[in-house]
């Protein structure tokens, strides 16, 4: 019986302890930039291979699904549109660039419900893909689009 009073407090607390301390910064792969103003030089094809793997397996786009989902449904039960807090939209784009743009090394920023998306992609397609696919994201205002249309390059 304590447990169910004590645990919306203690959800309440972690969730405003880990907005507290986001950076609002994701990123699709350790090798994209750190923040959206930083450039990173062209891909090697290995990293791109590796990437475009990891992001294209079932298990990875599932994970990535579901983490979509949920977060969705806690904003859902939690806040209204207005409400949204940067870190979860611009988690929530990664995961939805990451799902769909493999190969891709994209930094994701949110603020105030405009995202700027950052790096490179290996086509002119994958670029012309991510406003799209960030306005799908609930919450998303506005999308700048700073990231380079970079084919990755043999070593």
């Amino acid at each position: 019986m304590k447990m169910n009073k004590i645990t919306p407090f203690l959800l309440g607390g972690f969730l405003l302890f880990t907005a507290a301390c986001g950076t609002n910064v994701s990123r699709t792969d350790s090798n994209a930039p750190d923040s959206p103003g930083e450039t990173i030089g062209t891909p090697s094809a290995e990293n791109a291979r590796e990437g475009k793997q990891e992001s294209t397996s079932q298990v990875r786009r599932d994970q990535l699904d579901a983490d979509i989902r949920a977060r969705e449904q806690r904003d859902q039960a939690l806040t209204n549109d207005n409400q949204r807090t940067d870190a979860d939209l611009a988690s929530e784009v990664r995961s939805k660039l990451e799902a769909n743009l493999p190969a891709s090394f994209l930094t994701v920023k949110a603020n105030e419900g405009v995202v700027i998306v950052a790096g490179t992609v290996p086509t002119q397609e994958q670029y012309q893909r991510i406003e799209p696919l960030a306005r799908e994201i609930r919450g998303v205002k506005d999308v700048n689009i700073q990231a380079k249309v970079q084919p990755a390059q043999p070593k």
